[in-house]
């Protein structure tokens, strides 16, 4: 792990640990400035987790706390790639290191199911966006690069990997 990166996962790690609970009210600004911090640079993140793949985006876990209480992961997305309609049912941060991404958040309707397409926001390197089950969660990421490949890292508020995370059909909204 680099300095930058122990550096990132002490901060979070301490913040969990003298406040075992926050809400996110308390924890996602922190989160944003420890992540912003850690994207200030692009010097970091091993070649090993940069790596794209031509047919599909990837991920790659870079952290996952030993307690379950969050996860970092480096999202690596190649031309034109972009992902299902999904949800993570946690908080999110999302911070921009090479390239450019869009998230294209979703309402569903609670009585109908029906999905419509809402605000879009366009991450460059070193700006960071947030979800959550609070904020708004169903959405879409797609390469905003017509470049290259484009990274993102991910940190999660559990284990993301244990979470059931649902994808969304566009036409009907059922998950």
């Amino acid at each position: 792990m680099s300095g930058k990166f122990e550096i990132f996962v002490t901060g979070i790690t301490t913040l969990l640990t003298l406040t075992p609970k926050p809400s996110e009210i308390d924890l996602l600004p922190v989160c944003g400035v420890l992540l912003e911090n850690l994207i200030a640079t692009d010097d970091w993140l091993p070649d090993s987790h940069a790596v794209s793949n031509p047919d599909t985006y990837c991920q790659y876990l870079l952290y996952r706390d030993p307690e379950a209480r969050f996860s970092v992961v480096s999202f690596v997305w190649g031309l034109g790639q972009e992902s299902p309609i999904h949800d993570h049912r946690v908080w999110g941060a999302i911070g921009m290191l090479r390239g450019s991404e869009t998230g294209t958040a979703f309402n569903r309707d609670d009585d109908t199911g029906k999905l419509t397409e809402g605000n879009s926001v366009t991450l460059e390197p070193g700006m960071v966006d947030f979800v959550s089950p609070r904020l708004g969660d169903i959405h879409r990421v797609r390469n905003a690069d017509d470049e290259q490949a484009s990274i993102s890292i991910h940190v999660y508020g559990a284990d993301i990997g244990a979470i059931e995370r649902r994808l969304y059909d566009p036409e009907t909204g059922e998950p």
